[in-house]
């Protein structure tokens, strides 16, 4: 519910909150580490911390909608096993579930899993599918399936049958990796001696994604590893200057 620290601004343990609302007990550790995602991160930001520029910065990062669609269809498709990158201006990725995943493996009938996106203006979306209707969301995957499955799949539902669908929203997601925001993305090491940062709006190569998230885990383990062993870290990466200036002004 809620970072408590020390005097020094160090963690002094996170604070739990029961069933019925109130206070539940403190956590505490050697060494905490956050790997909520950048908007959350935000909001449990202690106020303290909120003054210092490492982590006054991640206001200019914001997470982004992503929708997700199951289509399940009464045969199956010749989608390949894998995830598969697509060309279709409205769906991200997809995969044939029933062929990429044990779970859902099905010789007979296809289960695909879509992220619609982008899906908002601010993220280059034509409009605002978040507020769309499930089926207006689905329509609109179908008339894209028809272009990536011509010989499949048709928006009619003349060709392979919808048998059901589940549209999943999510209104904050991944951070939105538009023009100039990875200077804004901070290292895994921070300025607090016991407090780490993971997620996929930390630095690293990758942007948001399940791969930024995996190894921006790694890195906070290497940061937590090389001081237990007393090695030196690759350092706090530096606030880029704006947000140095900035607080400044505010300052003053």
């Amino acid at each position: 519910k809620a970072i408590e620290f020390n005097p020094d601004n160090s963690v002094k343990g996170f604070r739990l909150t029961g069933a019925d609302g109130k206070p539940g007990p403190l956590v505490e550790a050697d060494v905490y580490v956050s790997a909520m995602p950048v908007d959350i991160m935000k909001l449990m930001c202690p106020d303290p911390w909120r003054q210092m520029p490492f982590f006054s910065q991640l206001s200019e990062l914001e997470g982004i909608p992503v929708i997700n669609v199951h289509l399940w269809f009464d045969r199956k498709l010749t989608a390949p096993d894998s995830l598969v990158f697509s060309r279709s201006p409205l769906l991200s990725v997809y995969a044939d579930m029933s062929s990429a995943c044990k779970e859902y493996y099905s010789e007979e009938r296809s289960m695909l899993e879509l992220v619609f996106a982008p899906c908002s203006v601010a993220a280059g979306a034509d409009r605002n599918w978040i507020a769309a209707s499930d089926e207006d969301i689905v329509e609109a995957t179908l008339k894209e399936l028809e272009r990536l499955f011509p010989l499949e799949i048709a928006a009619d539902g003349s060709m392979a049958k919808l048998r059901k669908f589940a549209v999943v929203k999510t209104p904050r997601s991944v951070y939105a990796a538009i023009p100039g925001r990875n200077k804004f993305r901070p290292s895994q090491e921070t300025p607090v001696g016991n407090f780490v940062l993971a997620g996929d709006y930390t630095s690293q190569k990758f942007l948001g994604s399940m791969e930024g998230a995996v190894l921006s885990g790694k890195l906070a383990a290497e940061v937590i590893a090389d001081r237990a062993a007393g090695h030196p870290t690759q350092g706090v990466k530096a606030v880029h200057p704006s947000v140095a200036s900035a607080e400044s002004v505010v300052a003053a």
